[in-house]
């Protein structure tokens, strides 16, 4: 699992028929000196990673931190049934902490 911030939306012109409804949000996974200017609640502005497009049921909005599920553990919360996808916002984050490990 990963942190990111969702930097925007996606809207598809085609789509699975199993995800018809759905909302997309465009995140950038955060890195550690990301993480922690955020628990320090200072300004961290994303661009150490890719976007990657994410499958959004919770509604998070602009700017929001969210925990990033990926892979086949993206796809769990949707058994049994079958759903193509490969990352999902699986909490929205209200706080951050980011202990030093000893």
């Amino acid at each position: 699992m990963r942190i990111g911030r969702v930097v925007g939306s996606v809207t598809l012109n085609r789509i699975h028929p199993s995800l018809v409804g759905v909302q997309w949000k465009l995140a950038v996974p955060l890195m550690l000196d990301e993480l922690n200017a955020e628990a320090k609640n200072s300004e961290a502005s994303p661009g150490g990673s890719e976007e990657l497009v994410v499958y959004d049921e919770l509604g998070a909005g602009l700017g929001e931190t969210i925990a990033i599920s990926e892979g086949r553990e993206a796809a769990m919360p949707f058994y049994p049934d079958v759903k193509p996808v490969d990352a999902y916002a699986a909490a929205i984050l209200d706080n951050i902490t980011v202990t030093k490990k000893i």
